[in-house]
Parts: structure tokens; sequence; C-alpha cells
């Protein structure tokens, strides 16, 4: 919804000329403490680097059916680089499946914090053993402790992961970042204090990394890995308008690297993750010379707890990480529509007005969205009594659902705290009464600011919580918001105070520390890179007296630089660890909950902060389970982190109006693929700033082939619903018929991603591993494996390069003309591209099932019959399934698996399972039928209702009233 940066910590940094040993930046300084206690009679002075810090030695293996554990101890002097050095750990190696290894260190006397596996389950011990036949094979040194990963299948070879000194660059090294003096590489020791883990491996020469997230990536969806420049993902939940390689909502410490191998020619994929909730800054780099690249985790708590996946495609990966983390929850079929919000609707009637409108327009609206206008005094589940009056509001939310249509309202994550003893606000009161608030440490309430004024914040380690919230939900529903789905907004936890706002805060005092968007001395007047508002005006439109009013044909917009701003643990500084992150806002209580806040049994929202928004999401679909019960939830949440998935899809944050955000947003989908939350969208055509014409006729194309499609904008900006311009219009209403005719094949993509982790999305080399050409391509994109979007992403154009993968073995053909497109191997290809036109091409070997006649909403196109769409290969030979059920029920109740194959001059189509299909199947395309038949059959019965064109080898058979829970078979001669 609204992120509103505070410039608390920017700034570029200087770099150490005198010294390879890391320092601290000088922001890093204006942080860091140079000391801490470690009990009332002993202070420690913290190095702030690792090169004298001893390592470990391995001792006391024992080897058991699954694995290993072992004990480590501190092969030297403590160094306390940055805390207060552990003596003893433990390592424990399970070989968990044969694709999936645990390595888990962690201190013997178990006081570093570990999640729960309340809030992230874990599988179940094997019961089997794989240390025998597992993908992968635990090799270890024991003095210094070192451990490195390989395939079973090549022990020799370049090991996945590799900790040994000997593998790594030597030491010191400057900093590798040249403005960050903390990018500097004094050692590669493990280190395991408190409040600082140190680990590294070595890693390829500029490997190719996908993950680590969440983030805007300036290198896109491959990260950069150096030698020019390199990555600091900082891993730390934060509320801010989608900075460029910054911090952002969600930690995701996972990431996926693909190896080609030049002399086999061909690739293997495997996954790292590291199950840990605390703040930390994981770096990829290259050292200067070096022949091989580096990752390096620096984690300010916690425990190592590594998995890692053997792959060997990157689609198994993303599988196999899911079988750990949880699969992606099951979305309605409604979910699929377009959505359509923004902030800054005043009341019911406007509200309602854009309803009227998009239907007048015949632009399909499946969900309608309300931002937190609707609330009273800005309170989660309110309405305001005058704006959004209840009655009228269920009044309207039932007319939306008469029309096969939606209604979602936000949730903020804070809940206001009462003003006054007249005050009435039961959230608030019931939850004081329950004791479900966050506490300061001395157990008094913990105070923060958002919209409503000051705030308090759920614990959801507190066992009243979950009543306590499905109550609040229930009530909010009763009363009128008759909710259809939930927004989960704000929940990094987001405050606006500095830490606690304190005890004495002047509770009658509402407003919030900043002008809002839209008022005045705010106004929004920022539009996309190449409008000038000054000369074209505030409208957005395409041209203004026949003069186009983008002015540029090629964007080289400038990326942000960085800024930078406990379990059981005693005598850590729990409000400025002695390692400073490189979270955006500098101190790790800006914009957010303070380090120190508490929550049930003592556990410090330092260690906690990153899971907050994953808890809420759970809470939050348990409870709309509860209120409506038998259906779906569908969620849509902002902070998240891993296993999220189970719980809630994801939008991509507050973006910005510009043409490099609609580039951005490709990649934070793929991203999310990976994340196990795969339906994912950005807010189409930008939320913050003023978006224009031609922006969002192309993000409105492009996002029809997302996901999640949400059209969604701050308050002050221009108008930007798809009808408010023509061009706009008729772009949506092409893109929107397109989507609903794919609705069968989408909702088939995500069964599998909830059955399977399958990722519905995928960057070309997810299906064509072995093309080093794709390795870095993120302009284009295929749902599935078969179909390719080639969208346009730069103004002022009529063309886009797409590349066609295959190198010249695969045919692929247009889907609008479905013409077979000539391109050479490898190498890319104009295409036409004019305004409202978006490149999409359909792989051969590919059966689709679709719907015949895209309706106005989800549910009427549903009621219509089908088609199939089949594109042979070379000989003739495709396949394809689909899924099919009631699209709603909760768990999945009876379906139906069609299964679609082809050979030479045949097409048969089975059915598997109970449920009843009773949408017909209307006709049947072959694209790849070399000459025109003699005759066709189905079922052996002579049909003559068909076409043939020989221009584009197209067979279309009109089989009206086939019953698609039987076998039918289509022949031809």
């Amino acid at each position: 919804m609204r992120s509103l940066t505070l410039l608390l910590a920017g700034g570029l940094l200087l770099a150490s000329k005198s010294s390879f040993a890391r320092e601290p930046s000088l922001s890093q300084l204006q942080l860091v403490p140079e000391t801490f206690a470690v009990s009332d009679d002993e202070v420690v002075t913290n190095s702030l680097n690792v090169s004298s810090c001893p390592g470990y030695t391995l001792g006391s293996v024992k080897e058991t059916k699954t694995g290993l554990t072992a004990q480590l101890s501190l092969a030297g002097s403590a160094c306390n680089a940055f805390g207060n050095d552990i003596a003893n750990l433990t390592i424990q190696v399970t070989y968990e499946s044969k694709t999936r290894l645990h390595v888990n260190i962690f201190d013997t006397a178990d006081k570093q914090f570990t999640i729960p596996e309340s809030v992230v389950e874990r599988p179940a011990p094997p019961t089997a053993s794989f240390t025998q036949n597992s993908d992968l094979v635990f090799n270890f040194e024991n003095s210094p402790f070192a451990f490195w990963i390989t395939r079973r299948s090549e022990p020799k070879a370049t090991p996945l992961f590799d900790t040994r000194i000997t593998s790594l660059p030597k030491a010191p090294i400057g900093p590798i970042i040249a403005t960050d003096n903390s990018t500097a590489l004094d050692g590669f020791p493990l280190v395991f204090e408190d409040q600082y883990l140190q680990l590294t491996s070595a890693l390829p020469l500029d490997a190719n990394i996908y993950g680590l997230g969440e983030v805007v990536s300036s290198s896109g969806f491959r990260r950069n890995v150096g030698p020019n420049g390199g990555t600091i993902q900082t891993m730390w939940a934060r509320d801010v308008a989608d900075p460029v390689d910054e911090n952002v909502y969600g930690s995701h410490p996972l990431y996926l690297e693909h190896r080609f191998n030049v002399a086999t020619n061909n690739s293997q994929s495997h996954g790292v993750f590291l199950l840990s909730a605390n703040g930390g800054d994981i770096l990829l780099l290259t050292p200067p010379s070096s022949n091989v690249s580096l990752i390096e985790y620096r984690m300010i708590g916690g425990v190592l707890d590594f998995y890692f996946f053997s792959g060997p495609s990157p689609i198994s990966v993303v599988e196999q990480y899911g079988a750990l983390v949880g699969l992606p929850t099951w979305q309605p079929a409604w979910g699929f529509g377009f959505h359509l919000c923004r902030w800054g609707y005043k009341d019911i009637n406007e509200t309602r007005e854009q309803v009227t409108k998009m239907r007048e327009a015949n632009i399909p609206l499946e969900v309608m969205w309300n931002d937190i206008d609707l609330y009273h005094a800005v309170r989660d589940f309110t309405a305001d009594p005058v704006s959004f009056p209840v009655e009228e509001m269920r009044s309207f939310i039932r007319e939306l659902a008469a029309n096969n249509q939606k209604y979602i309202p936000i949730v903020d994550a804070a809940i206001a705290k009462q003003v006054n003893d007249t005050d009435i606000y039961d959230p608030y009161t019931k939850g004081v009464e329950e004791g479900v608030f966050i506490t300061n440490p001395d157990g008094t309430e913990y105070v923060g600011q958002v919209w409503p004024g000051y705030t308090v914040f759920p614990d959801w380690f507190q066992n009243n919580t979950q009543q306590w919230w499905t109550d609040a939900f229930r009530n909010w529903s009763e009363s009128g918001i008759e909710f259809s789905g939930i927004w989960l907004d704000m929940n990094e936890a987001s405050s606006f105070c500095d830490g606690s706002c304190g005890s004495d805060a002047a509770l009658s005092n509402t407003s919030v520390p900043f002008l809002l968007p839209g008022e005045p001395g705010n106004p929004i007047l920022d539009y996309p890179e190449c409008y000038n508002l000054t000369i074209s005006g505030p409208s957005g439109n395409l041209t203004v007296n026949g003069t186009l009013t983008c002015q540029v044909n090629t964007l080289s917009a400038s990326l942000e630089k960085r800024g930078l701003g406990a379990g059981h643990q005693e005598g850590i500084n729990i409000n400025t660890p002695p390692y400073t992150i490189h979270n955006g806002f500098g101190p790790l209580s800006i914009h957010a909950l303070a380090t120190n806040a508490t929550h049930a049994g003592g556990i410090a929202e330092l260690d906690v902060h990153n899971l907050w928004g994953l808890m809420e999401e759970k809470a939050t679909h348990l409870a709309v389970q509860d209120i409506i019960p038998g259906k779906r939830p569908f969620l849509i949440s902002r902070s998240t982190f891993a296993s999220s998935g189970r719980w809630t899809g994801h939008w991509l944050g507050d973006n910005f109006s510009l043409w490099s955000y609609l580039r951005h947003s490709l990649s934070g989908i793929l991203q999310f693929q990976l994340f196990q939350i795969p339906f994912v969208g950005a807010d189409t055509c930008g939320f913050n700033g003023n978006t224009d014409e031609e922006l969002c006729n192309r993000w409105m194309q492009l996002a029809a082939f997302t996901p999640f499609y949400r059209n969604h904008n701050i308050k002050g900006a221009i108008s930007q619903e798809p009808y408010r311009w023509e061009s706009v219009a008729n772009a949506s209403r092409s893109a929107i018929a397109t989507r609903y005719t794919l609705l069968p094949y989408w909702y088939t993509l995500f069964a599998n991603a909830s059955t399977h982790g399958t990722p519905p999305v995928r960057a070309l080399f997810f299906e064509f591993p072995d093309e080093p050409e794709l390795f870095d391509v993120d302009a284009q994109f295929l749902i599935g494996s078969d179909i390719l979007v080639t969208p346009v992403l730069s103004p002022n154009v009529s063309t886009v390069d797409g590349i066609f993968p295959g190198r010249g073995k695969v045919v692929w053909r247009d889907w609008y003309t479905h013409e077979a497109v000539k391109a050479s191997a490898g190498i890319p290809t104009t295409l036409s591209a004019p305004l409202g036109h978006i490149n999409v091409h359909i792989r051969d070997g590919s059966a689709i099932l679709l719907h015949a006649k895209p309706a106005y909403t989800i549910e009427e196109t549903r009621q219509g019959p089908y088609s199939l769409l089949v594109s042979a290969s070379s000989d003739g030979k495709a396949f394809g399934t689909a899924y099919i059920d009631d699209g709603i029920s909760n768990p999945p109740s009876a379906s139906k698996v069609l299964t679609f194959s082809a050979s030479k001059k045949q097409i048969e189509i089975s059915a598997k399972g109970a449920f009843d299909v009773k949408q017909k199947l209307q006709d049947i395309t072959v694209l790849g039928v070399s000459s025109k038949p003699s005759s066709v059959t189905l079922n052996g019965k002579k049909i003559t209702s068909w076409t043939y064109t020989s221009g584009t080898t197209q067979l279309v058979a009109t089989v009206s009233g086939a019953n698609l829970n039987r076998p039918l078979t289509l022949k031809w001669q």
C-alpha cells in the first residue's frame, strides 16, 4: 500500500586505504558500539573484524543411520569480533531424502534463537537411510573444521558448497566494493558468536546465482557476484517503497545456482537455504584477480541451519525446497481475475462508480478492493460511518456477489490504542483483556505509531492471539464488510516511531508525522521518465495536440545507490548489535518495532522481526478459513518469509510508475517462484507517482500474463483505471480475454504448484537449461513450459527483440495468428509490437485446454464451453494435461485430470477423476498438420464441420457437445 521513505541514513561509504582488515564504514560507525557488556563485571572490546578468529575443531564424531553428529570446539582464544565467541557447538548432518541434505550447526547449550516448528513446520525425520544413495555427500576436515558438499555422481567435480580456507581467495583482501569498507575480507574462519555468525563458501567464478530476497535488484533475476561490484543482500524486513539493491519487505535466504559444463555442454542446478529468521548480510563477491567468487553469510544471531537441494534441474530445486517449507496454498479460481484498487477512493459511491464504469467499458472486473479509506479513524476492522456506512457496504458487496464479483478490504498490522476511556474500540480492549499485544522488556504495553496514530501490535507467540484475531475478522464480516479475501499490509511490522514511542505518548494526537500524498505541500508530480509534465500537462495522455508526450526512445534510468544506515542469550547488545547489517534505514528500529520489543516467553523482536508477516499470514488464513468454511482463503500480503506461500500470495509492494519498474516486476515475479510464493504480481501501471497512457497500456498487457493481476495507485496521483484512456481500455480488453481463455492452463499450473511445488512462471533457462544465452534473460518469461511472453518494456517503440529458446529445434507459433516464427538459433529476433499488442507464442509439442468464450467474470467464463489447442512438433506429437475442479472447495474436493496425447494424425483425450465436467468441448485446433486431410472422425464417426488452412498448417474441427468425462479420439486421413 503505502511506504513513505525516511531519508535517515543515506550517503556514500568511504573505503579504508590503510588496512586490508575489515573496518566499519562511516555510516556504520555511527551505529556500532565500541564495547558491549557480557556480564555486570566484564566488558569486551569488539575488534570488528575476524582476522584473529581461530575457527573450530571437530571431535566426538558419531555416525548415525541418517548421518552424523559431532562436537565443535573453539580452536584457540576467543576473538570476540562482534560478540562473545561460543566455545562449544554441535553439528548434526542428516540425509533427509535422496535430494535433501540438512547441515545444522548450533550452540550446544541451546541458547541461540531457533525458529519454532510451530512457525515453520519441518518434515518428519526420515525413517529410511539415505546415507549411501543420496545425490549429495557431506565431506569434512577436522581442524580447522570445514565442510564441503559434492554430488555422489561427481565426487571430483567442483563442490556445490565449499567452506575450506584452501578453496577461498587468500585473505586479507581490501574492500571489494570500494565505497563500503565492510566488504573487506579479513579472513574466512567459521565464526559463531552470540551476536555474529560467519560462514563463507567458494563459488565458481561469475556463478549463476538466483534468489536471495526480497529485492529489487539492479542486475535483474540473475544476481551480481562481481567482479564489477557484487551483491549485499540484507535480511531485515523493511517498510520502504521499492528501493533498488536494498532490503525490502521480506526475507528469503535461499539461492539457486545453475552450472553449465562447457566440456559436456550440459548443466545442473542445486539449491542452498539457510533457515534463519535473524537479521544478516549475505554477500556475493569476487575479489580482484581471484579465480573463484564467494558467498559469505554474516548473521547477527541464531544458528547456521542449512539445507542443500540436489536438483539437478532448476524446476526440481524449487520443488525440493517446497517439500521442505510447504507447498503453496490452493487459489480460488476467481483469484485469477482482474482486480482493481486505489488509495483514495473517498467513499462507497466512488468505489461503486469504478465497478459501473468498468462494466460500461466492457473491461472485465473480478474483484473490487478498498484501501484504508474504508476505515473509521483509520482503524482496522471498522468502516467509516459517513463515507462507508456498513449497511450500504453490505448491500454493495452483495451486489458484487450477485454479479459473480468479489470484495477485498485491507488490514494493517497495527491496532489502534484507545485514546481515552470514552473511546470504544473492541479489537484493542479485547486484546488487552486477552493479553495478546507485544510488550516492552518490563512487561508494559509496547506503543508504536501507524496510520490511526498510536498503536499496539499483536504478538503471534501468545496462545490467545489466534482466537482474538479470528473474532475480530468475524465481527467485521458480520457487521457488513462481508469480505471474500483479505489484503495484509504494513506487516514487516512497520511503525513510524524510531523504536518505541514510549508510554508517555500523546494519545489524542492521531496524525502521522508527515504529509500524506496529494495533500497541500505534498503533490504527486512524478510521471514516467520520458513524460514532461510542464510541456504536456497532467493528463498522462499518449499525445497532446498530436505530439507524443514521451520524448526519448531509450531509457537509462539511474539506479539508487545503496544507503546504509535472541533466544535465551544474556548480556547481548539487543538494540545496536555490534555487527551493523546493511539495513537501508540504518538503525534496525527505524520504521519498525524496537529490537527489544518483547514477545511471549521473553522472545526478543531482534530474533523474530523477519517472522512477523509470516505469522500474521498464517493466523489470517486460519481465521478466514474459519469464517468462510469450505472455501479457499484468498490472501495477499506484503512481508513474507520462508513458507509464507502456504498461507498467502504476495504483491511486489509500493513500486513506481516508471518504465524501469515495469521491467523490475518481471524479476520480482520470477524471484517469488523460487520462494514457493508463486501467486505474485506488481501494482499494474505503478503505485507511486503518476502513470501515463503508454506505460499503463503496456503494463496492463504484461500483467495479464502474471499470476496476480491488480491495478492499484497512490492517493493524490492521476487516476489510472484501465477505462481512463481508450487505448488502454482496448489493450486491457484484449489482454484479459486472452488471460481468461488461458484460465484452464493457469489453473492446472497452480494445481501442480500446490501438489508438487512446480513453479507456474519460469525463466527461460528453467525449460532450456543447456543454453547459456538464456541464463540472464529476464525480459521474457514462460508460463508453464508452453507459453512464451515477450513484453515491451520501453516507451516509444513498435517492435521488441526476443529470443526463441530451443536453438531452432523448437517451433514457436504466434498465439494470435498461429504462424510459425522464423527465428535464428540463439539470436534475438525483432518482433512487431505496436501499442496494444503483446507478443505471445506457443511451444510445439503442447496441448492446452482453453475456455472457448471468455466472459466478463471468471464464473461466467468457467460456465462456457472448452476448446483444445494442439501445437504439434515436427513428428506430429504433443502432450498436455488439464486439472479441473469446482474452483473453490477447501480442501479441494472431487477433481478431473484430462490428458491430451497427439501422434501422427491422431489426438486422444482421456479423463481420470470423480469430478463431473459439465461444460462441453466446442472445438479442437491442431497446428502442424502438414497437408489437408481428406476426412476427419471423432470416436470413429465422420464429422463434416472442419476447416484447414495451409498457410498455418491448421486444422480446426468443430466437435460441439463432446463430453470431456469420456475418452475422445480425433483422427484425420
